[in-house]
């Protein structure tokens, strides 16, 4: 190495460490070290000459950007703060809006919002692209970069403009506030004997509180049970593994690794002994189903243990390892390995592999998030057209499943899409204020069960005052979603402590994947008997 670039490497072993710079590990080969004798040049020469005083630790940390954007966008290095914002999460606690983000066609874009926080109530949902936050663009961001401009002291605004596919776009401002974040906000009775839970991430406590729940539902007279993993990003896949030894048999293979790294090849199979084996159970997916909930529904899928119903997941099949840097107080966040599900199909999209890619493609909504209309639910039914389209594999009761995109569900339900008035009604907040003012005007009143037509009459009135166009056929057609909407919020808000499950019920009211997901159980009085409704 040339004399004048001594300095340059020694700030290279403190970012990197000696073992990079000192000796070559196995997989390091001669030409790897002139390259980066190559990147040690030009980080002198722009060092010395570029137009304006640069910091090369500034360079080089914009260089391991670089790099890790080669790769794909899980793997991330995390500098002391963001490191201290993964373990917040992970521990079941963080600051900030309350939404999950990836990195989609160099736009941070939600995956889901954390149900109870200002992203969600607002009607932040999965699929929405930030395009530009406090009125500056996104284009090009990291997750990382994302994440540090959403986040903020309790309190504060931030305006964030979403596009979202077949809308304009548009702004929100959300007061960030101390997001707590409990996996299972909800469990009760859907239907006479049916159990639901909904269980909206995987944290340190997820196995513990699905446990509570079902043992909860299951002292209120719970016989078959509905697990919703609609919307929810994953997490740590222990908890995967935890919460899937509550439903399949002791000694089931739950999930398996493949990775290059020493110890990134393992099975996992299911220890504890607190199983619910006779119970029915439907798991609903959606497009916003991601890691920890793939593993979770295709271990059930696979295993012949229940049915999946919803839409095709979000097809994140992928492990990352923490390397923590012990002196700096950064980490490695690196994709280490592949899993697979009992059947031994890997449900990870390629579309995700960028590495050595100078062409990646394009990843669009219909791409990872929405069901093609036509192979969607012609996947569902395993024709032989297309089986050339995706690899197939079988569970263990024989029936027909897919890899490589997503967990398709055993039977294929698109939820219904809000209609122009309600969807405006929920960008502007219109249900919030209105349950504000009805809140203020009915002091210590219980929540109504109906609309009222003077009630209806107030929120035409608040319609029209926030400038919306409500053609009389139009309104009278949206009548039903509009009320909903309404006692949605005012659930919400006079409900007191149990006012968002409250809320979260008049929502679900008119869901097709639950409705569909109570019919089978309806139907079925062992699990045996519900993989029979199975349209395979």
């Amino acid at each position: 190495m040339r004399p004048r670039h001594l300095g340059l490497a020694a700030l290279l072993v403190a970012l990197f460490g000696a073992g990079f710079l000192a000796g070559k590990s196995p997989a390091t080969s001669d030409s790897s070290y002139r390259e980066l004798d190559t990147f040690v040049e030009v980080l002198d020469k722009v060092q010395r000459n570029y137009v304006d005083p640069v910091q090369p630790d500034n360079l080089i940390k914009g260089a391991i950007s670089g790099m890790m954007h080669r790769l794909d966008p899980f793997s991330q290095y995390l500098d002391k703060n963001e490191y201290a914002d993964l373990r917040s999460m992970t521990e079941g606690q963080f600051g900030g809006l309350g939404i999950v983000i990836s990195i989609r066609d160099n736009y941070p874009t939600v995956i889901s919002p954390v149900e109870g926080t200002p992203a969600y109530s607002l009607g932040i949902q999965s699929g929405d692209v930030i395009t530009r936050i406090d009125g500056t663009s996104t284009r090009g961001y990291s997750a990382e970069d994302a994440v540090r401009k959403l986040r903020g002291p309790e309190g504060t605004p931030v305006k964030i403009t979403i596009a979202r596919l077949g809308e304009d776009e548009r702004e929100f401002s959300i007061t960030r506030e101390i997001i707590h974040v409990k996996s299972v906000p909800y469990a009760f009775m859907a239907a006479p004997g049916v159990g639901y839970v909904r269980l909206s991430n995987f944290s340190e406590t997820t196995g513990e509180e699905v446990r509570a729940a079902i043992a909860r539902l299951e002292k209120a007279g719970a016989k078959s049970l509905v697990l919703d993993l609609r919307d929810n990003p994953g997490g740590l896949l222990s908890q995967a593994v935890d919460v899937s030894e509550n439903f399949v048999p002791k000694g089931s293979l739950v999930v398996f690794t493949k990775g290059r790294a020493p110890g990134s090849n393992t099975k996992v199979f299911a220890e504890s002994g607190r199983t619910h084996n006779e119970q029915p159970l439907v798991v609903l997916i959606n497009g916003g189903s991601a890691s920890a909930s793939e593993i979770v529904a295709g271990a059930i899928q696979d295993l012949d243990r229940g049915l999946v119903v919803g839409t095709t997941s979000f097809g994140k099949g992928s492990v990352q390892s923490v390397i923590e840097f012990k002196d700096s107080g950064a980490a490695l966040k690196l994709t280490t390995a592949r899993y697979y599900t009992p059947s031994g199909r890997s449900i990870h999209r390629d579309a995700w592999n960028h590495l050595n890619d100078d062409d990646a493609p394009a990843i669009n909504d219909d791409d990872e998030l929405d069901e093609p209309d036509d192979t969607a639910d012609s996947l569902a039914q395993g024709t032989a057209a297309d089986s050339t389209k995706r690899p197939i594999f079988k569970t263990k009761g024989g029936r027909l499943v897919y890899g490589g995109g997503g967990i398709t569900p055993d039977d294929v339900v698109k939820p219904d899409t809000l209609q122009k008035i309600a969807r405006e009604a929920e960008r502007q907040g219109l249900y919030f204020k209105y349950a504000s003012r009805y809140a203020g005007a009915h002091r210590g009143a219980a929540a109504p069960k109906a609309v009222t037509p003077a009630m209806w009459s107030e929120f035409e009135a608040l319609l029209k005052d926030s400038k919306i166009d409500t053609p009389p056929a139009q309104l009278a057609g949206e009548r039903p979603q509009l009320e909903r909407g309404m006692r949605r919020e005012l659930a919400r808000r006079l409900g007191g402590v149990t006012g968002d499950e409250a809320a979260f019920k008049v929502a679900i009211e008119d869901d097709k994947q639950l409705a569909r997901a109570l019919d089978l159980l309806r139907h079925a009085r062992t699990p045996g008997e519900l993989v029979r409704l199975s349209a395979r």
